[in-house]
């Protein structure tokens, strides 16, 4: 339905951050086997909210705003949430 919000996903980052890099490349190259929500981008660091809830612990990856993973991509993990959209 249009009055429905779409499926998103969100990776929390932060500049200059080696992990973080990882984790988008990693979703990059797991976006050109299946298809993905879109991804939005939000620096940690610009966010007063983001950065009180996740500080130093990024990357965040969040699916419709529900943690999937920290760190590294859990892909197993991704997928499982992706099946029950």
């Amino acid at each position: 339905m249009s009055g429905e919000p779409s499926a998103v996903l969100t990776l929390v980052y932060r500049r200059d951050c080696l992990l973080c890099d990882e984790m988008l490349a990693a979703l990059r190259a797991l976006e050109r086997t299946q298809p993905l929500p879109p991804l939005q981008l939000r620096d940690v660091d610009e966010d007063p909210q983001l950065q009180r809830r996740y500080g130093l612990q990024v990357p965040v990856l969040l699916f419709q705003g529900a943690l999937v993973c920290r760190y590294r991509l859990d892909v197993p993990e991704l997928r499982r949430l992706l099946r029950q959209v």
